[in-house]
């Protein structure tokens, strides 16, 4: 019992579910980050090219036989690695917006000098009897 009771404390732990909670967002944002690079980036990117998909780019090494299933094409496909490379760049460039705009928040927090404590009733109580004091002609 007391693994499955640490196992219950280790998942309950904020870290955890926050470190959850990221991946998913992040597999998320993945998919949309490779939305905009293969349905909105690239066509214009490869109409500007003269028509050219990127994502059918290959260097084919050996061909396919068409009289034969048997033989399959080999082919370095760096078109399919041109997108990816501008999904990272995309990628990087959002976590920087993300990042920067982070810490641009935390200077100004720390830019803002805090409220000094309201006083206490004591030392509420002592600067009156302070300011009677200074108010008293000295004999």
């Amino acid at each position: 019992m007391g693994m499955i009771s640490e196992f219950k404390d280790f998942l309950s732990r904020g870290n955890v579910i926050d470190l959850a909670v990221g991946v998913v967002i992040g597999a998320a944002f993945g998919k949309i980050v490779t939305s905009l690079v293969e349905q909105v980036v690239m066509p214009p990117i490869g109409l500007m090219l003269g028509r050219v998909d990127f994502s059918n780019l290959k260097w084919v090494l050996s061909p396919e036989d068409p009289a034969t299933t048997a033989v399959e094409e080999v082919a370095i496909q760096y078109g399919a690695f041109i997108n990816t490379l501008i999904q990272f760049a995309i990628v990087a460039f959002v976590i920087f917006l993300m990042v920067k705009a982070i810490n641009k928040l935390r200077r100004e927090n720390a830019a803002e000098p805090e409220a000094p404590p309201a006083p206490t009733a004591t030392e509420a109580l002592l600067a009156e009897i302070r300011d009677e004091l200074k108010a008293r002609p000295r004999v």
